[in-house]
C-alpha cells in the first residue's frame, strides 16, 4: 500500500489539504420509487438521486459488496464488466481526495475496509439489522463495528460518531428505519405479523423442525397483506426517508468541510407487485432497484 500512504503524507504535508473524510451511509429496502416520492431538500445538497441497480436483493451479500469499494451500478449496455469495475474503483480517488492513489494491492483481500486502515484511516461501522452483527465477516478490519441499540434510529447512530483530529475517519452506516415494519423511533408494530429475516430464522429453526405447525400458528407468521396495507407500507417508506432527510441534514452541520458522502440503499422492496412482498428470494426488477447518491458535505 505503499502508493496510497506517500499519498496520504503528501496531503498531510506541504500544506495541502488532508484526506477527506467518508461517511458511507445505507437505508435498508429503501425501494427508488419510495425515495424519489419523498421530499429531500437536505439530501438533494450532496446531490442528485440516481436509479441504479444493487448487485443483490437482499442485505448481507449487498453490503458485502459495499465493503468491496464496490456501489450498485447503472447496468450499462454495450460494455465489458471489467471497464465498469475499473471506474468504479478508480473513482474512489476522487472520493478519497488524494490524487494518484495506487490500487493494485487492494488485493488479495479486495477489503475497502483494509485499504483505507493500511493508508491510515480510522474504520468505524455501525449496523442496524442483526444480519450484519459484529461476528460476522462483514466487521472484518474495522476499528471499531458496533450493532446498534435500536434497529430504526439513525439519529442515535450519529450522535455517536466523533470525527478524529488526527486522521482521516470512514464511517459505515447501516440504518433500518425503510426497513419492514417501515417504523420512526418510538413508533411499534405490535399489530403486525411477524415476518423473520435470515438471523430470526437461524435462531427459531430448531423450534420449528420439532413442531412446525405449532410454531406458525403461536409465532403469527404466514400472513399475507391486503393491497391497502400494500399502500400504507409503501406511503411509511416515503415517510421514513424524509424523517431520515432531516436527520442527515442535522449531521451535515457538525462534519468537516472535508467530509464525501455516499448515500444509497442496498436493494429495493416489493409492495405486492406480481404477488410479491418485501425483498431476498425474489427475482424482481423493483428489488434490485435503489437510489444512490454521492458528493461533498454542502
Amino acid at each position: 500500500m505503499a502508493g496510497i500512504i506517500d499519498g496520504i503524507r503528501r496531503a498531510f504535508g506541504g500544506g495541502q489539504p488532508r484526506p477527506n473524510n467518508v461517511v458511507f451511509v445505507v437505508f435498508d429496502s429503501c425501494r427508488w420509487d419510495a425515495y424519489e416520492a419523498a421530499r429531500t431538500p437536505n439530501l438533494d445538497r450532496i446531490g442528485r438521486a440516481e436509479r441504479r441497480y444493487s448487485y443483490a436483493s437482499w442485505t448481507s451479500p449487498s453490503h458485502y459488496t459495499f465493503l468491496m469499494g464496490m456501489v450498485p451500478h447503472l447496468s450499462p449496455k454495450g460494455v465489458f464488466a471489467s471497464n465498469v469495475y475499473r471506474e468504479e474503483f478508480a473513482a474512489w480517488s476522487q472520493r478519497l481526495g488524494i490524487p494518484d492513489v495506487e490500487f493494485k494491492k487492494f488485493v488479495p483481500e479486495l477489503s475497502l475496509v483494509a485499504f483505507l486502515k493500511a493508508a491510515g484511516y480510522w474504520c468505524e461501522g455501525w449496523v442496524s439489522l442483526p444480519v450484519l452483527n459484529p461476528r460476522t465477516s462483514l466487521s472484518a478490519h474495522f476499528d471499531r463495528y458496533e450493532l446498534a441499540p435500536s434497529h430504526n434510529d439513525l439519529q442515535a447512530i450519529l450522535d455517536r460518531l466523533e470525527f478524529r483530529p488526527d486522521q482521516p475517519t470512514f464511517f459505515f452506516i447501516n440504518t433500518g428505519e425503510t426497513h419492514y415494519p417501515y417504523l420512526l423511533p418510538g413508533e411499534t408494530a405490535a399489530d403486525l405479523p411477524h415476518l423473520s429475516g435470515v438471523h430470526g430464522i437461524f435462531k427459531s429453526l430448531d423450534e420449528f423442525l420439532k413442531n412446525p405447525g405449532e410454531f406458525v400458528k403461536d409465532r403469527h407468521e404466514d400472513e399475507f397483506f391486503t393491497p391497502s396495507q400494500f399502500q400504507a407500507f409503501r406511503a411509511k417508506q416515503v415517510a421514513c426517508v424524509e424523517h431520515l432527510d432531516a436527520v442527515m441534514g442535522r449531521f451535515f452541520e457538525r462534519c468537516p468541510a472535508n467530509t464525501y458522502f455516499l448515500i444509497m440503499s442496498d436493494h429495493g422492496e416489493l409492495f405486492g407487485e406480481d404477488g410479491y412482498f418485501g425483498h431476498g428470494p425474489i427475482f424482481h426488477e423493483k428489488v434490485f432497484e435503489v437510489f444512490y447518491l454521492e458528493g461533498q458535505r454542502p
